[in-house]
């Protein structure tokens, strides 16, 4: 795909709206059923937005979604996706964002307030959880007994459901999870088969590029006739977490994801003051800016993932 060029200013169709601005991105209402996604170079870990911009960081998420839903559509799987306006815009199908949905049976038009997330290795924050003592391996699907290690692959993929509007993304059970985002009977279910059917067909695109999907998030919503589609991003660094199959095959866990960047944070010693603050309900500390260098190679990370996932030269549809 070749995008127009980039630009920093507003989307200029009719009379835009700002909508929100997150931690990465900006969303402007275009018109009653279309909105449009700024991606900006701001990066975030640990829901803490990084002092330094990332360069190009913006054009590669958009970019690279872009190409994931292009597979959902080959696929069968409904989704927002409409196409790129520029390298870092995406303009998508529009879904009304409500913080505590009623329950509905048919909801048409509507954010589903959830993270949904599919591990296939133990690693980032289920590797936390196991350390802390709170996932024991059965849980997983490995018989009593086991001692889990870094880096396995699990028995079966494991599901789990976050908040998504909150200050700080919270695990829920499936019964919060229904409660919380104004679910159908049965949707969760639903739901979880389509990522699994995604994720099969992004593993068998990215498997002869020498890549393993570890895990990653996605988000739904309801279209205009009450189908679930796939919303926001997925598949990016941002999400989801890959590694090097030739590097794991070796003991090595050669990560492609922002994950680079948390690690960073841990070796710091940030993430645990910030971790202990939280526990302890105190305020939070700012988060640091990364050392220069850190900026550029994390730039380079992530226009060096766009390429690995994709088979596309970053440089094709913009100069750097």
């Amino acid at each position: 795909m070749t995008p127009p060029a980039n630009s920093g200013s507003p989307p200029d169709a009719g009379s835009p709206r700002l909508l929100r601005r997150g931690k990465v991105k900006e969303v402007w209402e275009i018109s009653p059923t279309e909105l449009e996604f700024v991606f900006s170079d701001d990066i975030s870990v640990f829901d803490k937005r990084i002092p330094n911009p990332i360069p190009h960081k913006g054009e590669s998420l958009a970019r690279t979604a872009a190409h994931w839903f292009e597979l959902c559509a080959r696929e069968g799987v409904n989704h927002h996706f409409l196409r790129l306006s520029a390298p870092n815009r995406m303009r998508v199908r529009r879904v009304e964002v409500v913080e505590h949905p009623k329950p509905s049976s048919h909801p048409k038009r509507q954010f589903i307030p959830l993270e949904f997330v599919v591990r296939y290795y133990v690693a980032g924050s289920l590797w936390d959880r196991i350390q802390a003592g709170k996932v024991p391996a059965p849980e997983l699907g490995f018989p009593g007994g086991h001692t889990l290690v870094y880096g396995e692959k699990l028995p079966r993929p494991l599901f789990e459901v976050t908040t998504k509007l909150e200050k700080v993304d919270r695990l829920l059970t499936f019964p919060e999870a229904a409660e919380v985002g104004g679910l159908p009977s049965g949707t969760l279910e639903e739901i979880r088969a389509i990522i699994l059917g995604i994720d099969g067909a992004l593993q068998r695109e990215i498997g002869p590029r020498g890549l393993l999907h570890v895990d990653g998030k996605k988000e739904f919503g309801f279209d205009e006739e009450g189908r679930l589609m796939v919303v926001d991003t997925f598949g990016t660094a941002d999400e989801d977490r890959f590694w090097d199959a030739r590097a794991y095959a070796a003991g090595e866990f050669k990560d492609f994801s922002k994950e680079f960047v948390r690690q960073h944070y841990r070796r710091s010693g940030y993430h645990t003051t910030l971790t202990n603050a939280r526990d302890q309900h105190q305020d939070e500390p700012p988060i640091p800016s990364l050392p220069p260098e850190l900026v550029t190679e994390v730039s380079h990370l992530y226009t060096g993932v766009f390429e690995r996932l994709t088979g596309e030269p970053f440089s094709g549809a913009t100069s750097r």
